[in-house]
């Protein structure tokens, strides 16, 4: 009875959402992971198709991300890759 109540029991929610956003000018689609309790991101990038930064808009969830998938991002700067 232990065993089968700690295999279903509902699982913690993750603190960090992968996310899909995509360019508003070319369509160009870019992963980016945000809080589970930010707004829905809207942000500046550079877009390979056009060549200049455009403005990225948030479209669907992916999925929930771990600390662990979330910690070799941690202070990178998308710009200096």
């Amino acid at each position: 009875m232990r065993l089968a109540s700690c295999l279903f029991a509902k699982k913690a929610k993750s603190k960090h959402l992968l996310v899909a956003a995509d360019s508003l000018v070319s369509g160009h689609r870019r992963n980016i992971f945000r809080e589970r309790t930010a707004d829905k991101a809207e942000f500046f990038d550079y877009d390979p198709f056009i060549g200049q930064p455009a403005l990225y808009r948030e479209v669907k969830k992916i999925r929930s991300a771990s600390w662990k998938e979330l910690k070799p991002w941690v202070g990178l700067d998308p710009f200096k890759l």
